[in-house]
């Protein structure tokens, strides 16, 4: 059986992390609303609140462990 991750955050900071995270997402639709064709600064909006809603989590939050880490560890844990 596969251990657990050992830098799992708890409830508490999982749940700020993804208010902030949904906020910018809701953020980047809501100013598909603006949106025309007069004016460009929307759709830029848009886009990198929909890059920081996406990157944040995959990026930045997610674990930076590299193949020969974690294979080290797994040597290691036998």
């Amino acid at each position: 059986m596969s251990r657990p991750i050992g830098k799992e955050n708890n409830t508490v900071q999982s749940l700020v992390l993804f208010i902030i995270c949904f906020a910018l997402f809701c953020g980047a639709v809501y100013s598909l609303s603006f949106l025309s064709l007069d004016n460009a600064w929307p759709a830029a909006i848009t886009l990198v609140l929909f890059a920081l809603a996406f990157a944040i989590p995959q990026h930045v939050l997610g674990r930076s462990d590299t193949l020969a880490e974690l294979e080290r560890v797994k040597q290691e844990n036998k």
